[in-house]
């Protein structure tokens, strides 16, 4: 009985650890094509989010500088109507909302979720109460617009 001796011989490597330790090669196929394509969309959206929320940062800023000169403006009106303890109440008020607005611009985007994660845990009742609130006015704001988009007077231009 003979013996087999074309066992799996391995010609000996120069390198001996590349031998026992073969680098692991990336599979070619539909599924990694697949990973690689929603990994590639996964960045793009996440580029895409954070470039609205900076956007959203900053008219939210704004807004928030505007609503404090009105409110500014208004104590002024206040005072003379209603007295100078109003109007410093409305001072007071305009003050927070810049002081809120500066804050807000101060902060980067990674600091404004951490906050609001922060909040969330704290407070879930008050997040979802206040997510509730938001939606709903958004919903109406939305359906309000739709209403008056299929109600307005179309121009004929037939005529």
């Amino acid at each position: 009985m003979e013996t087999d001796t074309t066992e799996n011989t391995e010609i000996p490597s120069a390198n001996p650890t590349a031998a026992e330790s073969p680098a692991p090669e990336k599979p070619s196929g539909p599924a990694q094509m697949l990973k690689d394509g929603a990994s590639q969309l996964t960045k793009e959206a996440g580029n895409k989010a954070r470039t609205y929320v900076e956007d959203g940062k900053a008219r939210a800023g704004g807004a928030l500088d505007e609503l404090a000169k009105l409110m500014t403006d208004a104590a002024g009106t206040v005072d003379e109507k209603v007295g100078e303890q109003y109007g410093q109440y409305a001072r007071n008020a305009a003050d927070a909302v810049t002081g809120f607005s500066e804050s807000l611009k101060a902060k980067n985007v990674d600091e404004l979720i951490g906050d609001a994660t922060d909040f969330v845990k704290k407070s879930p009742a008050i997040a979802i109460g206040t997510a509730a609130a938001v939606g709903f006015v958004l919903v109406r704001l939305l359906q309000s617009g739709l209403t008056a988009d299929t109600t307005a007077p179309q121009n004929d231009t037939n005529a």
